[in-house]
């Protein structure tokens, strides 16, 4: 091939690529800006944390990335979990809670969502040197690296009935998707500025040592313990609290609640 022709191919390649992100661009916008069913909106009211107390604009906001949301990712049923509209809407609306001010895709790098009626069952390996064990885990919840999310119905429920607890699985796992965007999960999701990175380091691993002391004194209250197990988790689940304590943390650990603030562009704590 000579180079004259390899040019004109890479230059039709280019041209093809940027065609098909117009399209898409276009297909999105039309899709974001559809009306929601007014049915579903009685399902988003008993179904998503804050939905009732979001400013408009955020409420809006929320409507569109449901809508990218649903029309980009199939939900799966295992173990003869049905998946009905409740379902589809009470995991897609927790789930953009944390894009409701963000300049991010839905989600991308992933398709789908398998859902279980209850806690699941995992085989788990772990290795003393050479010796290899094998036992089950039960999970609520999972996010596979670069691959699908696993929920259990039963424990989303749980989460979304008990608003102020801090827990939600689904903002648990799609936090872990928010973490894997700069293809590792390590608690250092991509942030709005390259200045944002030294002082986000050094808040969360101040927060994150200081998890664990409050664990071994017995005096946490605002983040789940769940969270001294790694840095990943430790996003998650402060990101749990960021929404569900929104309040308590504020109070609590304001340099944490800053942190997420400035990360997330929102204030849940004045909704």
């Amino acid at each position: 091939m000579t180079f004259p022709t390899f040019l004109i191919l890479v230059l039709v390649a280019i041209a093809k690529w940027f065609v098909y992100k117009k399209i898409r661009r276009h297909t999105q916008r039309k899709i974001y800006s559809q009306p929601l069913p007014v049915e579903w909106e009685s399902i988003l009211k008993q179904n998503v944390s804050h939905y009732p107390h979001i400013p408009e604009k955020y409420r809006l906001c929320l409507h569109g990335l449901i809508n990218l949301f649903l029309n980009e990712k199939a939900f799966i049923g295992c173990d003869g979990q049905a998946i009905t509209d409740e379902v589809r809407l009470t995991i897609a609306g927790n789930a953009c809670l944390l894009l409701l001010n963000q300049n991010k895709d839905s989600f991308p790098g992933f398709t789908s969502i398998l859902v279980y009626p209850n806690t699941y069952i995992v085989k788990e390996t772990s290795y003393d040197g050479l010796v290899e064990t094998q036992h089950n885990s039960v999970r609520a919840g999972e996010s596979w690296q670069r691959g699908q999310v696993v929920l259990s119905w039963s424990d989303v429920i749980k989460g979304v009935n008990h608003t102020t607890d801090g827990h939600n699985v689904v903002i648990h796992e799609f936090a872990h998707k928010l973490d894997e965007e700069n293809s590792i999960m390590d608690g250092l999701p991509v942030l709005r500025q390259s200045t944002d990175y030294k002082e986000w380091s050094e808040i969360l691993n101040t927060e994150y040592q200081s998890l664990s002391k409050r664990v071994t004194h017995d005096s946490n209250s605002v983040l789940d313990e769940y969270g001294t197990h790694s840095p990943p988790e430790f996003f998650a689940v402060a990101t749990e609290s960021f929404f569900e304590k929104s309040k308590q943390m504020k109070q609590q650990l304001p340099k944490l609640y800053g942190q997420l603030s400035q990360y997330y562009g929102l204030d849940p704590a004045n909704w």
